[in-house]
């Protein structure tokens, strides 16, 4: 009987590990709702008076905000829809980055149907919702 317990013990021990790892590390809730995304929406395009929240209401379906930091601590703000891209209807992520003072927003990737875009496609995409 001594034995099976120190067994069942040496198998609680890692599995007590496995779900404080989970627990901290396991996949995270979405903030959909902070200052950060808060300051992206209330941002104004270049160029132009709209914000980016009018722009891609007005623009695209399904809107979506989240935030996230990355490991390197970067502030970020993501939308997700679904937006016209070359007069098709195109599952499009746009990341914003945003400085720790929200004094001013980056452009960063954009994924059309999860494809890497390049830098001039999205500056010619934003400007286009500006435009709209």
């Amino acid at each position: 009987m001594g034995k099976l317990s120190k067994r069942n013990i040496l198998w609680i021990i890692p599995i007590g590990i496995l779900g404080v790892f989970w627990y901290f590390y396991g996949p995270q809730k979405d903030i959909t709702d902070n200052e950060y995304i808060t300051y992206v929406k209330n941002y104004s395009i270049e160029n132009s008076n709209e914000t980016f929240d009018t722009a891609f209401s007005s623009t695209c379906k399904n809107p979506y905000w989240v935030y996230f930091e990355t490991q390197k601590g970067q502030d970020v703000v993501e939308f997700e829809g679904d937006c016209p891209v070359n007069n098709e209807e195109a599952k499009v992520n746009v990341q914003f980055l945003v400085d720790r003072d929200r004094t001013n927003v980056k452009y960063g990737a954009m994924l059309v149907d999860s494809k890497m875009q390049e830098e001039a496609d999205r500056d010619k995409f934003l400007l286009a919702l500006a435009n709209d």
